[in-house]
């Protein structure tokens, strides 16, 4: 049998079987993210291959998928025993540091599994998931996916009341906006959630108002007259975030909207100014985890820099639920 490394690096691709979920990824509507999914895109990113998604229902099915060759590793949170029963062989993401993973709410026993652990692709996975920085940057991903802010029961029933009571007013014109502009609508919900809480009257300490929270030179910049006027708001927010995503239209689609986020909160001249730090540094400076990574690392010094990881972090979070529907 050819080593999977071989296989992988011949076709060029590497080809995950994955169970969707909180620790490994999601995917709804175009939207393809994940903590297990990000970290499997560097592996791959390292590797100089491109990565194909297998979806399946459940653990054991993608472990088979894995088994008969359909795909070169598995992405999953199967127990240590089934994997065995299979004569599998697997490696925990986080590398025995679990606490790091449960402290936000992801599985500790989130894994990348493979058929042989001599295959090449086992042990270059192995090095890259228990290398010292990756580890560290493997806790930073996590507390960017932290699956526990929605957690506790007073933001839960606080984020559904007001989906409930408010949102059906202002539907309407988030779903034209999101079209005028091509966007998700329920991505500008999630927005407008962080921003106001859907409050059409909101002003800040600051003087930006309305349910997007738009600044007056925003507002002017993207054509709003009347920043509390709901419909106004959301276009602006709309038109001003379509900017955004073009600003970084040569990152990878799938960070794309965490960049156009960042930037949305704390202006893309100061994403650009992280992009050319790490760049010097010989740092991916199109992947979210270490534009992520850098902000946490420099939050100390920079209030802006821990305001935007939660802002992304937060939007992400309700986007997630939204989608989900478990509100």
């Amino acid at each position: 049998q050819v080593p999977a490394y071989d296989h992988v690096m011949l076709e060029k691709t590497l080809t995950i079987a994955a169970v969707p979920g909180d620790s490994t990824y999601f995917a709804t509507d175009g939207f393809q993210h994940g903590f297990g999914y990000d970290l499997a895109r560097n592996y791959a990113d390292e590797l100089g291959v491109k990565v194909t998604l297998k979806a399946y229902a459940d653990e054991e099915a993608a472990l088979r998928a894995l088994q008969s060759g359909d795909a070169d590793m598995a992405l999953t949170t199967a127990s240590t025993q089934l994997k065995s029963q299979l004569n599998l062989s697997s490696i925990n993401i986080s590398c025995g540091y679990d606490a790091s993973l449960t402290k936000n709410g992801l599985h500790p026993k989130v894994s990348w599994t493979f058929n042989s652990a001599n295959d090449p692709l086992s042990q270059k996975a192995s090095y890259f998931l228990c290398d010292s920085i990756k580890l560290d940057n493997t806790q930073k991903l996590a507390a960017f996916y932290n699956q526990d802010l929605l957690k506790d029961a007073y933001s839960q029933d606080h984020f559904k009341a007001t989906l409930t009571e408010k949102l059906p007013d202002y539907q309407s014109s988030f779903e034209e906006q999101a079209r005028n502009y091509n966007h998700d609508w329920e991505l500008l919900v999630a927005m407008g959630y962080q921003e106001s809480h859907l409050d059409a009257n909101a002003v800040s300490p600051t003087g930006v108002r309305g349910i997007m929270m738009l600044t007056n030179n925003t507002a002017k910049a993207m054509g709003v007259s009347d920043r509390v006027d709901p419909y106004q708001s959301i276009g602006g927010g709309a038109r001003y975030l379509e900017q955004m995503k073009t600003d970084f239209v040569d990152v990878p689609k799938t960070d794309r909207i965490w960049f156009a986020l960042a930037a949305y909160n704390m202006g893309p001249n100061a994403v650009k100014g992280i992009q050319r730090k790490l760049s010097a540094k010989g740092i991916d400076d199109k992947s979210w985890a270490n534009i992520y990574a850098y902000l946490s690392d420099n939050k100390a010094s920079n209030s802006r820099y821990g305001q935007a990881m939660h802002y992304v972090s937060n939007i992400r979070s309700y986007l997630e639920t939204i989608k989900t529907a478990t509100v």
